[in-house]
């Protein structure tokens, strides 16, 4: 008798039990709660062994050059026009949702996901990892897209026009500077780091949000360590840089600035606003 009347006073006048289970499967989960899945993420990725990191890095380099791909295939398809661009970044989404969706590695979402575990239990040992992630997966999805622009451009595998066409996308980055490429980056990297922190609460909606953060990075011109070294190769390959402009002007700022995005700004004020409930 005491049971049920427990249980009646836990439901709300008019609110079924069923009613009420519905209720909390379909409340946003607490901050702290992302959190946790974010860093449970960060832990696993930094348990796996570098053999595992760095094949899944190279898969995530070579899925990510259907970024550039996509877009030169709608770009091509549309006339001159000042609306092509919304239309064509729609290309740049189908790489990501490729890595994201089949749980390759990339870099940009470690910035966030392996620095949270760090920032909990800060010692050498989890800096150490955290470190070996990321040289790990940086340089596989170089590798990856590097072979990528290679087989693109010197394989038979696409015509002259649209070879062309990843080419013309591709020389937007030569009017950057190094500090637009700097800066761009930073507000790439924060929209990945947001990206990677929503997708716990998004459910079924992962696809949307996927196209939608990595679609404003493409229509806002931001800059992307893993997607634009596709473009950076390809500007190589073609002689329009050296390769040591290639590593100056655009790894090396470009890196820096997807770091502090992710890291020092979001995944530092994502910890600190769930440091006092954790």
């Amino acid at each position: 008798m005491a049971k049920r009347k427990t249980q009646k006073s836990e439901l709300r006048p008019g609110i079924s039990q069923s009613e009420v289970r519905d209720v909390e499967e379909m409340s946003t989960p607490r901050t702290p709660v992302i959190y946790e899945v974010v860093r449970r993420l960060g832990e696993e990725e930094m348990s796996r062994p570098s053999t595992s990191l760095w094949w899944s890095g190279v898969a995530g380099g070579l899925s990510i050059s259907f970024s550039l791909l996509a877009q030169a295939i709608i770009e091509t398809h549309l006339p001159e026009t000042g609306w092509r661009v919304l239309v064509t970044s729609f290309g740049y989404c189908v790489g990501f949702l490729i890595v994201i969706l089949g749980r390759q590695q990339l870099f940009t979402e470690s910035t966030i996901t392996v620095v949270l575990p760090v920032l909990k239990d800060f010692n050498w040992n989890t800096i150490g990892n955290m470190a070996r992630l990321w040289a790990i997966v940086l340089l596989a999805n170089l590798a990856g897209t590097l072979f990528a622009a290679l087989f693109c451009s010197f394989a038979p595998v696409l015509p002259d026009e649209l070879l062309a066409g990843m080419l013309d996308i591709s020389r937007a980055l030569i009017d950057f500077t190094w500090w637009d490429m700097f800066f761009r980056a930073i507000t790439s990297g924060f929209l990945m780091a947001a990206l990677v922190w929503m997708i716990p609460s998004a459910e079924r909606a992962k696809f949307h949000v996927i196209v939608m953060m990595t679609w404003l990075i493409a229509v806002g011109g931001f800059t992307h360590i893993v997607a634009g070294s596709m473009e950076a190769y390809m500007l190589v390959i073609a002689g329009d840089w050296s390769v040591w402009t290639m590593l100056g002007q655009f790894l090396v700022p470009v890196l820096i600035g997807n770091i502090v995005g992710g890291t020092a700004l979001f995944a530092l004020i994502s910890y600190a606003q769930v440091m006092d409930e954790i």
